[in-house]
C-alpha cells in the first residue's frame, strides 16, 4: 500500500513477515503467497508492502552467485502477487520462532563480523528486489546490543562496524545504483533503549547512511513522547528511517488481583517482554514480564507497559489496554507536520501466535485476516491525518 503526502513524499505500507517461521527459501516462497498475497487480496488493494524478515542462511543464500535462480523465483512470486519489498527487518539473526528465543535475539551484535555481514546481505538482496520507482529501501537492526556487558572499548568496536557497514552501503549503491540506509532500533534494555540513548550512542555515526527505526511499542514502553522524541532526533541529525507501527500491552493498575491475573496469560516462554512501571515520575525497569510480576520489589503504583507487540487494531479484553493512542500520536507526529518524517512504515505483530488462548487466529486464514485489519487499521489512521492512498 502507499500513500502521498502532502509534500509529495510517497510512503509505503507493509507488514513485516518476522511473524512467520522462515527456515529456507521454499517457507519464505510458500509465506509470501500464502500470507502476503492472501492478506493484499482480503484487503481488495492492486498492491501490499512486506517488509521481509530474511534469516542469515537465507540471505546469505539469496546474495550469492549460487543464489541467483532463487532470488529470481522470489522476484517472480513478489510480482505475481502484487507484493512490492521496500524494507527489510534484519534484527532477529535467525531462529526467531525457536521455541525459546527470549536474550537470543540479540545475538550477533555489532559487535561482531557475522552481524555486519549478515546485515550486507540483506542490503544487497533489498537492493535487487526494489521496484524501480522506490526512492531508497531500508534495513532496520539492532540497537548495538543487550546493555550488558557495555563499556568504551565495546563502544569503540561497534562504532568502527558502523563505520564499515556505511562503507558497505556506499558500494552497494555503487554496484547496483540503488540507496540502502540501516535503522538501528532502540529498544527496552538494549544498549540504545530510548531515544535519548539513541542520540548519546550513535553521534558521529554516518547520518546518510545509517540512522534511527522508530517502533512505537517500544517507544511506549519507555513512556517517551512521541513529539518528544521526534524533536531530539531532529535536533541530533538522525533522521528516521523507518518506523514501525506496533502497539505495547498496558495496564493502568497493576494492584489489582484482576490485572495481575490478566497479565499473566501475557507471560510466555518464546519471546523476552520487558516490563516498564511509571511511578512518581520515574521509569522502573524489569528484564521480562514474569520477573516484574513475581517481583514485591516491582512498584504497582503506577501504570505498567509491556514489551508485547499486541494487534493494533483491537484492544486486550479489560482490564488490559494497549497503546494505541500513542501509536496514533506517533503516526501523527511523522505525517501531521508540513513534511513527512519518513517513507517507510512497517506493521511489526510478531506475537500472533504466543497470543492468550483464545486471543490468537484461527489458522492461515485467521492470520490473514488478523494481518489485513492491522494494516487497514493503520491506514485508516494515515487518511485521518491527510495522508492520500494512492494505488
Amino acid at each position: 500500500m502507499r500513500f502521498r503526502h502532502t509534500d509529495g513524499t510517497v510512503v509505503h505500507l507493509a507488514y513485516c513477515t518476522n511473524v512467520h517461521p522462515t527456515e529456507d527459501v521454499e517457507a519464505l516462497l510458500d509465506q509470501v503467497t500464502r500470507y502476503g498475497a492472501g492478506a493484499r487480496s482480503r484487503l481488495g488493494v492492486s498492491r501490499l508492502g512486506l517488509g521481509l524478515w530474511l534469516p542469515a542462511p537465507v540471505v546469505a543464500r539469496l546474495a550469492s552467485e549460487a543464489g541467483r535462480p532463487d532470488l529470481d523465483r522470489l522476484r517472480a512470486t513478489l510480482a505475481a502477487g502484487g507484493l512490492e519489498v521496500v524494507t527489510l527487518n534484519a534484527f532477529p539473526y535467525q531462529g526467531f520462532h525457536d521455541p525459546r528465543v527470549k536474550l537470543a535475539v540479540y545475538h550477533p551484535d555489532w559487535l561482531t563480523a557475522e552481524r555486519l555481514a549478515y546485515t550486507l546481505d540483506c542490503a544487497r538482496v533489498l537492493a535487487a528486489l526494489l521496484p524501480d520507482d522506490a526512492v531508497r529501501g531500508s534495513v532496520s537492526s539492532l540497537p548495538l546490543a543487550w546493555r550488558t556487558p557495555w563499556d568504551d572499548a565495546r563502544r569503540g568496536l561497534a562504532a568502527d562496524r558502523l563505520a564499515q557497514l556505511a562503507d558497505g552501503l556506499a558500494k552497494v549503491e555503487a554496484d547496483t545504483g540503488r540507496t540502502i540506509r540501516v535503522a538501528l532500533e532502540p529498544e527496552p534494555g538494549c544498549v540504545v533503549e530510548t531515544i535519548d540513548g539513541a542520540v548519546a550512542q550513535l553521534g558521529g555515526v554516518d547520518t546518510d547512511r545509517i540512522g534511527v527505526c522508530l517502533d512505537a511499542c517500544h517507544l511506549a514502553t519507555q513512556f517517551e513522547e512521541p513529539a518528544d522524541a521526534l524533536a531530539a532526533l531532529e535536533t541530533a541529525g538522525l533522521s528516521v528511517v523507518k518506523t514501525q507501527a506496533s502497539a505495547a500491552l498496558e495496564v493502568a493498575d497493576p494492584s489489582d488481583p484482576a490485572a495481575r491475573r490478566a497479565l499473566a496469560a501475557y507471560a510466555e516462554d518464546r519471546f523476552l517482554h520487558q516490563t516498564r512501571a511509571l511511578t512518581r515520575g520515574q521509569v522502573v525497569s524489569a528484564d521480562d514480564l514474569p520477573a516484574a510480576l513475581s517481583s514485591a520489589a516491582f512498584p504497582d503504583d503506577g501504570p505498567w507497559r509491556v514489551h508485547f507487540h499486541v494487534p493494533v487494531h483491537e484492544q486486550p479484553e479489560p482490564p488490559l489496554t494497549a497503546t494505541q493512542d500513542h501509536l496514533t500520536a506517533t503516526l501523527r507526529g511523522l505525517f501531521g507536520g508540513p513534511r513527512a518524517v519518513t517513507d517507510h512504515v512497517e506493521v511489526e505483530t510478531y506475537t500472533w501466535s504466543v497470543l492468550p488462548a483464545g486471543r490468537r487466529p484461527d489458522g492461515p486464514d485467521g492470520l490473514v485476516a488478523g494481518l489485513a485489519a492491522e494494516l487497514r487499521w493503520v491506514a485508516d489512521r494515515m487518511a485521518e491525518i491527510g495522508m492520500e492512498e494512492i494505488a
